[in-house]
C-alpha cells in the first residue's frame, strides 16, 4: 500500500510539473498552468496570499452570462501553497441568484473577507443585484453569506460594490448603479467599517456608463482609481488626497476590461485588464475587427502606457487577480484560448518586470 501511495504521489508530481508551461511576451518569460476548468465556463478570478496559502476565487456557470434555463453561477475558492497544486476549500451557491466576480480583501483585525455580486433573474430579465459578504478567520470555515446595506440615500434594486480596499481602518469601496434597460449608470466611492455596511463619500461623473473600479493607495497616501467606461471612451485614471472629494482624472490610451491594478514605487503602476486589438487604435472604442487578449500595461500614475506584456489569452478572457509575493508576479486570470473558458495562473519574475521600467 505505502509503495502505491508513493507512486500515485509521485504521478500526481509529475502531473503538476507537466501542467506548466513556458510562454515569452515582450521579451518577459512566464510560467503558465491552467488551474480550473471544472465548469463549462469559469471565469472571473480573484487573488490573494493569506496564512501561507495562494486563494483564487472562480465563477463557475454554464456561460458567461446567465440565460434562460442555464444554471447561475457560483463561487468557488480553491487554494494553495505554492501554486502548484490547488484543493476547493468552499463552494458558494445561493439558488435564487447568479453569482459572479467574487473577491478577496483582508480586514484590519486579520479575517479574510469575501464579497460577490448576486444578480435576481425572473423569465431572464435582471430584477435586482446586490453585493454578499463572508468572513473567516482561517481560510477554511466562511459564514453564511449576507447582503451589504448601502445608504438608505442612494440606494436602488442594482446596488454593485465591485471592488474594496482597506486603508488603516476604514474600507474604501466602488460602488455602481445601473437604473433600469437604458438608465442612468451611476459609481460612488464608498467606505464601510465592517464590510458590511456603506456609506458614499462622493460620486464620480466621468462620462456615459461608468462601472467597474479598483481603488489602491500610494505610499504618499494618495487614492488612485482606474475605472472602467462600458460604452465609448477608454479607461480612465484618477487621485486624490483625503478626505477624497476633489479628484483628478486622466483619460487612459486604452480601453479597460475587468481592470485591476498594484501601485509600485517611483510613480508606476502595473494595470491587469482585458486587452482591445483592433485593426486602429482610434477604432479600439468600437468592436469592429476586436480581438481580445488579458495583458499587464506598464503605465505611470497619470494613466499613460508604457509597455504591454500579454498573457497567452483570447476569446473570453480578462479579469486577472494580481499580487506581488517574494521576488514573483503572480496572475490568476481567465482564458478560452484553448476551447472553453478556464482559469490560468501566471507566475512572473519581478525584476523583469521592473527592467520594462527603464
Amino acid at each position: 500500500m505505502r509503495g502505491i501511495l508513493l507512486m500515485l504521489w509521485i504521478s500526481l508530481a509529475c502531473y503538476n510539473l507537466a501542467n506548466a508551461q513556458h510562454y515569452t511576451s515582450g521579451g518577459i518569460d512566464m510560467e503558465i498552468r491552467m488551474i480550473s476548468d471544472s465548469a463549462d465556463h469559469n471565469a472571473f478570478p480573484d487573488l490573494i496570499r493569506y496564512k501561507k496559502y495562494f486563494y483564487c476565487a472562480i465563477r463557475e456557470a454554464d456561460t458567461h452570462e446567465p440565460r434562460e434555463n442555464n444554471l447561475y453561477g457560483k463561487i468557488r475558492v480553491i487554494r494553495s501553497k505554492k501554486g502548484d497544486k490547488w484543493e476547493t476549500v468552499i463552494s458558494f451557491e445561493i439558488p435564487k441568484y447568479d453569482m459572479r466576480d467574487g473577491k478577496f480583501v483582508i480586514l484590519p483585525d486579520g479575517r479574510l473577507m469575501m464579497y460577490f455580486g448576486c444578480s435576481e433573474y425572473k423569465n431572464g430579465r435582471l430584477i435586482s443585484r446586490l453585493t454578499h459578504v463572508s468572513y473567516s478567520s482561517d481560510g477554511v470555515h466562511f459564514t453564511p453569506p449576507r447582503p451589504v446595506e448601502i445608504d438608505p440615500a442612494i440606494k436602488t434594486h442594482f446596488d454593485w460594490v465591485w471592488s474594496i480596499t482597506w486603508y488603516d481602518t476604514v474600507g474604501y469601496a466602488n460602488l455602481y448603479q445601473i437604473k433600469g434597460k437604458g438608465g442612468k449608470w451611476n459609481v460612488y466611492l464608498m467606505k464601510t467599517n465592517d464590510g458590511l455596511h456603506y456609506s458614499p463619500i462622493t460620486s464620480w461623473d466621468l462620462g456615459p456608463r461608468p462601472n467597474e473600479a479598483r481603488i489602491r493607495f500610494a505610499p504618499d497616501g494618495r487614492m488612485i482609481v482606474i475605472v472602467r467606461r462600458e460604452s465609448g471612451g477608454p479607461g480612465i485614471l484618477g487621485m486624490s488626497y483625503p478626505p477624497f472629494t476633489e479628484w483628478e482624472w486622466y483619460d487612459m490610451s486604452i480601453k479597460l476590461g475587468g481592470p485591476n491594478f498594484l501601485v509600485l514605487s517611483n510613480n508606476k503602476i502595473l494595470i491587469g485588464s482585458r486587452l482591445f486589438k483592433s485593426k486602429e487604435v482610434g477604432e479600439q472604442m468600437g468592436k469592429v475587427n476586436e480581438d481580445y487578449r488579458t495583458g499587464i500595461f506598464i503605465a505611470s500614475d497619470m494613466g499613460e502606457i508604457r509597455k504591454v506584456v500579454e498573457l497567452p489569452s483570447d476569446g473570453d478572457t480578462s479579469y486577472p487577480g494580481m499580487i506581488i509575493y517574494k521576488d514573483y508576479l503572480y496572475v490568476a486570470y481567465y482564458s478560452s484560448h484553448e476551447g472553453k473558458a478556464k482559469i490560468y495562473f501566471a507566475k512572473i519574475l519581478f525584476s523583469d518586470i521592473e527592467s520594462l521600467f527603464d
